[in-house]
C-alpha cells in the first residue's frame, strides 16, 4: 500500500510533453532507419545489377530469311522461317533512323536505357491490376522483344530496366540501335526495317526515301494495325496523321529541313495482302532455292535461315507479263490445260522466263522443268545432225522437258555452242558475294549443222505465224510443232528464237486417270485451233520480252 501511494504522489506528464522530449531521438532513429533501408536497397540494386547478365537473343530474332531477286534487283519472294534480314545500321539511311527515335523515344540518344516515369507506370500498372504498361525507350523495347519473354510481371520488368541499364552502359547507341531496327516487327510478317522496306515499298533498306521512312517509323507502334495501309482507306488516314506527327518532330529535332518536311508526299504502298501472281513466282523461287543451294553445298533449309540475298536470272515484270498472256487459254470442260513457257539468253544459259503453271497453290509441280511433253515433230530439224553432248540423246527423247528443248533451240540460236540453263547470278550474304555465277558453255553443233536446223526450223511446220517486226534486232526463226495432228492434237510447241533470245511455248492438256491421282494424255481444245492459240501466245510474250514492254 505504501509503495502505491508513493508512485501516484508525483505529477504526472502530459504525452505532448514527452513526445517534445523524446521528438529528436526518435527523428534520429526513423533517419537512422530510411538511411539503413535505402542502403539496403541500394546494396541490394547493386548486388541484382552484378547478378544480372545480359542474355543472348532469342533464336527466332536472329533466324534470317533467304530473299530472291529478279535480274534488276526487284524482289521476287523468300524463304525462311522468318522474314528476316539483318543490315549494318550503315545501310539504313539517318533520317531513317531519326524517324524512328522521333516516333518510339525522342530521347534516345541520351538517355540511360530506362524510363524511369515508364518503370513508375508500369509498377504501378502491376499492383493495382491496371492495364499493362510497356517499356517506352528503344533500348526496353528491344530487350523485350529480343532478349526476354513476353511474360508481364513486375519481376520481368525489373530485369527488364535492368539489363536496359546494363545495354546501355556496355553497349554503344547504334549497337542498340541496330539490334532493335534488326529485330523489331513492322507488321506484314516483317521482323526488322529490311523486311518491312521490300514489303511495304518494294525497295531495300538503304533505299527508302525520308517520307518512306517516317511512314515505317510510324508503323511500329500498331503494326497489326497499320499493315493495310494503301488498301484499307481507314487505316491509311490514320497511319498519315501519325506520319504528319513524325515528320513535325523530325523538323522540330533538326533531324530533316523545312524544305525537306514541306516537300516530303505521303508515300504509296505496296498492295496488300499480295495479288495472284505472288504465288506464281514460287515456281521461279523452287528453281533458283535448288540451285543456290547446291552451288553452296548446303541444303534447302540452310539456305531459308541463312540470310542470304539471291540473284536470279529471272525478268520479273515479263513473268508477271506472261501469266497475264496465258491466262485466257481456254480448255474444255474435265480437261485441264497445260502451259509451260522458257526464255534463255542463248550462248549464255540465263533463264529470263519460266512460266511453270497458273496456280503454284492447286499445282506445285512445274511444268516447264518437270513436265514430261510429247515431243512429237518438234524434234524433227535435230533428226539429220550430229549432237553433241549434252544434246546427244535429244532425237530419241519421245518426252523432254520444256527447259530442254528450249535450251537445244537456244543452242540453234547460238549457233551450236550449248549453254547450261541456269537461274542464279550471284548469292549474296552480309554485303559479300559468296557466289558468282559463270556460264558453262560447250559446242553441241558445228556451226553448219546449226545453220541446217535453223532452215529446216524456217520451213512451214503446222501453223506458224509470221515473224515478229521487232526493231533493231536480227531476223527471228518462227517454229509451230508438236505431237497428233489435226482434230487429234494432243501437244503443241511454238519456238522464237534469234541470236539473243530463245524462247518456247508448249501447251498440253490431261484428265484424271483410272486410278486415283493418276492423269492420262487428253485432247487439246479446238476452238481456237490449239497451234493458233500457241503461236499467238508465243508471239505475244516474245514481243513483251523484246521490246521491254513487259
Amino acid at each position: 500500500m505504501v509503495k502505491r501511494a508513493a508512485r501516484s504522489s508525483g505529477p504526472r506528464i502530459p504525452l505532448r510533453l514527452r513526445l517534445r522530449r523524446t521528438r529528436g531521438r526518435l527523428l534520429r532513429r526513423l533517419i537512422i532507419a530510411l538511411l539503413l533501408l535505402i542502403v539496403a536497397l541500394c546494396t541490394a540494386a547493386v548486388v541484382a545489377y552484378r547478378l544480372t547478365g545480359i542474355p543472348d537473343p532469342h533464336p527466332e530474332t536472329v533466324t534470317q530469311s533467304t530473299v530472291f531477286v529478279d535480274d534488276k534487283g526487284s524482289y521476287l519472294g523468300r524463304r525462311g522461317p522468318v522474314d528476316r534480314q539483318e543490315v549494318p545500321l550503315s545501310q539504313v539511311p539517318r533520317y531513317v533512323q531519326d524517324a524512328v527515335i522521333a516516333a518510339e523515344n525522342r530521347s534516345f540518344r541520351t538517355d540511360d536505357g530506362v524510363s524511369p516515369r515508364a518503370i513508375a507506370r508500369a509498377v504501378l500498372a502491376s499492383l493495382t491490376g491496371g492495364e499493362r504498361q510497356g517499356g517506352s525507350t528503344i533500348t526496353q523495347q528491344y530487350v523485350k522483344n529480343a532478349l526476354l519473354s513476353p511474360e508481364q510481371s513486375l519481376s520481368r520488368k525489373a530485369r527488364e530496366a535492368l539489363i536496359a541499364i546494363k545495354l546501355d552502359r556496355t553497349r554503344s547507341k547504334d549497337e542498340i540501335l541496330a539490334g532493335y531496327l534488326n529485330t523489331v516487327y513492322f507488321g506484314r510478317g516483317s521482323a526488322g526495317i529490311e523486311a518491312a522496306a521490300r514489303n511495304y515499298f518494294g525497295v531495300d533498306t538503304r533505299n527508302l526515301t525520308v517520307s518512306q521512312g517516317a511512314a515505317l517509323a510510324a508503323i511500329v507502334n500498331i503494326p497489326s494495325y497499320y499493315e493495310k495501309a494503301g488498301s484499307d482507306p481507314e487505316v491509311t488516314s490514320t497511319l498519315r496523321a501519325r506520319w504528319e506527327w513524325v515528320l513535325d518532330a523530325m523538323t522540330a529535332s533538326g533531324s530533316i529541313t523545312a524544305k525537306q518536311r514541306a516537300q516530303a508526299a505521303f508515300p504509296a504502298f505496296r498492295f496488300y495482302p499480295p495479288g495472284a501472281t505472288e504465288g506464281q513466282r514460287q515456281y521461279m523461287i523452287d528453281v533458283a532455292a535448288q540451285e543456290a543451294a547446291d552451288r553452296l553445298g548446303i541444303t534447302e533449309d540452310q539456305l531459308a535461315r541463312g540470310g542470304y540475298t539471291v540473284h536470279t536470272t529471272f525478268d520479273l515484270a515479263l513473268q508477271d507479263a506472261t501469266t497475264e498472256a496465258v491466262k485466257d487459254i481456254k480448255s474444255d470442260k474435265g480437261i485441264t490445260l497445260h502451259t509451260a513457257v522458257v526464255a534463255i539468253v542463248p550462248g549464255d544459259g540465263a533463264v529470263r522466263l519460266l512460266y511453270g503453271g497458273s496456280d503454284y497453290a492447286r499445282q506445285p509441280f512445274n511444268d516447264a522443268v518437270g513436265g514430261a511433253v510429247e515431243a512429237g515433230t518438234a524434234l524433227d530439224p535435230f533428226g539429220m545432225v550430229r549432237l553433241g553432248a549434252p544434246l546427244t540423246a535429244l532425237p530419241k527423247t519421245a518426252a523432254p522437258t520444256p527447259l530442254k528443248l528450249a535450251s537445244a533451240y537456244a543452242t540453234v540460236a547460238a549457233n551450236g555452242m550449248y549453254a547450261a540453263p541456269y537461274t542464279v547470278t550471284k548469292i549474296t550474304r552480309d554485303g559479300r558475294a559468296v557466289y558468282t555465277a559463270r556460264p558453262d558453255t560447250r559446242r553441241a553443233l558445228d556451226e553448219k549443222e546449226a545453220y541446217m536446223v535453223s532452215a529446216q526450223m524456217s520451213k512451214s511446220y503446222g501453223d506458224a505465224l509470221p515473224a515478229v517486226p521487232t526493231a533493231r534486232r536480227a531476223p527471228q526463226t518462227v517454229f509451230t510443232a508438236g505431237a497428233g495432228g489435226g482434230i487429234t492434237r494432243r501437244t503443241v510447241w511454238s519456238t522464237r528464237l534469234d541470236p539473243q533470245l530463245a524462247l518456247t511455248c508448249a501447251l498440253f492438256a490431261d484428265r484424271p486417270g483410272k486410278k486415283k491421282n493418276t492423269t492420262t494424255p487428253a485432247q487439246l481444245p479446238n476452238d481456237p485451233p490449239p497451234t493458233e492459240s500457241a503461236t499467238e501466245t508465243t508471239a505475244q510474250i516474245w514481243r513483251l520480252a523484246t521490246t521491254g514492254t513487259g
